[in-house]
């Protein structure tokens, strides 16, 4: 039927021309932007998916600043570290050229005293954005080491952002402790630092299988009484105490109140030598040296001296092995980051990037049915104009 007051042809092709034009300005928003889920109206769900692990990936971006903040502060250890090991085994070289009976001790004194104001330079130096993890407290307690307890300080690099399967995220550290095994100066007073730790003292009075602080035989106190053993303890108690130092005093539990058996005491006391750490000990003043050490001979001093840095010498070595360790790990760390961002990226861009051939494909055959579209429209409406002709 042919109405002149409603043309359906007209209408069916106005329609498929709305629609052609819906699918061409779809298309090329996704061709102007790059993307086929561009908004949550797209595809509610992998627009979610998106929006969120892209959110994730830009905190892996943050992870791997800070992970090069941290690396930075591990390497600025481990150079002060790296550098300390070789001054201290120069200091242990010129104590061997000591040795020698003819040698000048107070020249050779002045060459160790600029390698003590060097490693005291190092340390000092080996700073990063204010924080030097060669000097720390890592000590508790008053009175120097022979009461204090050894104490850690926790630092943590930012290692990576993970979220579980319920959705809840996480930073995760790689964690380093700082201790009397890396600390080169201990800021806390006991000195427990590697370099700042006097040598322990020659005599010492020996229980069972531990050595214990040599105790004289001066009673200074009426409510204790000195034992077999050389054991200052409370008469009738179970509680016993060695003597570290003047007027300082180191408990120990023992099974009973008369011979304390090595393997029940919790405690050890060591006394230490005032005076001989590596950075402070003076070999130009072999009496007092001697002294402190509890030696006769100006051999033994400094046969023990050397030994002691020897021992200190393979602590540093053994700090200096820790950081590099963490070093590596927190580069296979960065790398691995660097690996997962990129992986997020793409998995991402799988769900939610346009394919442009496809897209400029679809626009070209699009743009062809909305022509055809247009004649077919103009066909439509010229059918009224052809009723006219009937009436002629």
């Amino acid at each position: 039927m042919a109405s002149i007051l409603t043309n359906t042809n007209a209408m069916a092709a106005l329609s498929t021309l709305r629609s052609i034009s819906s699918d061409m300005a779809t298309t090329q928003d996704r061709i102007s932007s790059g993307l086929r889920v561009g908004s949550a109206s797209d595809n509610a769900a992998y627009w979610s998916i998106a929006t969120t692990m892209k959110s994730d990936n830009a905190a892996l971006s943050s992870v791997n600043d800070a992970m090069g903040l941290g690396a930075a502060k591990v390497d600025t250890a481990y150079a002060g570290l790296e550098s300390s090991i070789d001054v201290m085994t120069e200091i242990k070289n010129k104590l061997v050229t000591a040795q020698e009976s003819s040698a000048d001790k107070a020249k050779i004194q002045e060459e160790i005293s600029q390698l003590q104001d060097q490693l005291k330079s190092i340390s000092s130096s080996a700073s990063f954005s204010g924080e030097n993890w060669l000097k720390a407290s890592v000590a508790t307690g008053s009175g120097g080491p022979e009461l204090a307890s050894t104490d850690t300080v926790a630092k943590q690099i930012v290692g990576s952002f993970t979220r579980d399967s319920s959705g809840n995220v996480k930073v995760q550290t790689v964690d380093i402790e700082l201790s009397t095994k890396n600390v080169l100066f201990d800021t806390s007073g006991n000195k427990m630092g590697i370099l700042d730790q006097d040598a322990l003292q020659a005599d010492v009075a020996k229980i069972g299988d531990e050595y214990f602080a040599a105790v004289d035989s001066e009673v200074v106190d009426d409510t204790f009484f000195e034992n077999e053993n050389g054991v200052w303890a409370a008469e009738g108690g179970t509680t016993f105490y060695v003597k570290a130092d003047e007027n300082k005093w180191v408990e120990v539990t023992a099974a009973d109140d008369t011979t304390p058996a090595g393997d029940a005491l919790e405690n050890t006391a060591d006394v230490f030598a005032t005076g001989t750490s590596v950075t402070e000990f003076d070999i130009s003043d072999m009496t007092s040296l001697k002294t402190a050490l509890g030696v006769d001979t100006d051999a033994e001093a400094i046969d023990r001296m050397i030994s002691f840095i020897d021992t200190q010498l393979g602590s540093a070595t053994s700090a200096a092995a820790d950081m590099g360790a963490v070093s590596s790990r927190l580069d296979m760390q960065q790398e691995f980051v660097s690996k997962l961002s990129d992986s997020i990226e793409s998995g991402v861009g799988r769900l939610v990037d346009a394919d442009m051939n496809e897209e400029s494909t679809k626009l070209k055959a699009l743009q062809t049915q909305q022509q055809l579209a247009i004649q077919a429209l103009s066909i439509a409406n010229s059918d009224s104009q052809n009723i006219l002709s009937l009436f002629r």
